[in-house]
């Protein structure tokens, strides 16, 4: 079972700004290759930090709203949103080290 989350624009307010805490938003597509590379590294980050962290991904293809809405021009694409605030943003494929740093300075800053 998967601790990945999908979500849409209908309920990205309920999953993502709503949550109380740190959440990773993945926009991603089903045809993307680094998409596909980087998926392991969320799922692995997202075992780790269960509790601490949530890690959502959207479909950029099926949501194009929310694409707009972040001017998400490439994917992978990934948003950190701390207690509903966009807080970090960077795209491209990263190692789990790299995403891994990214998430403990948000979690750091409590």
């Amino acid at each position: 079972m998967s601790l990945l989350t999908k979500t849409t624009t209908a309920n990205f307010e309920a999953d993502v700004l709503g949550h109380d805490g740190v959440v990773l938003v993945d926009f991603y597509a089903d045809w993307c290759g680094p998409c596909k590379a980087v998926e392991p590294a969320l799922e692995d980050l997202a075992l780790e930090y269960e509790g601490e962290l949530k890690i959502i991904k959207v479909d950029s293809d099926a949501e194009p709203d929310l694409r707009a809405r972040y001017n998400i021009a490439g994917i992978p694409a990934f948003l950190v949103i701390k207690n509903g605030e966009l807080v970090d943003r960077f795209t491209g494929s990263k190692t789990r080290g790299q995403i891994a740093a990214i998430i403990e300075k948000q979690l750091g800053d409590k």
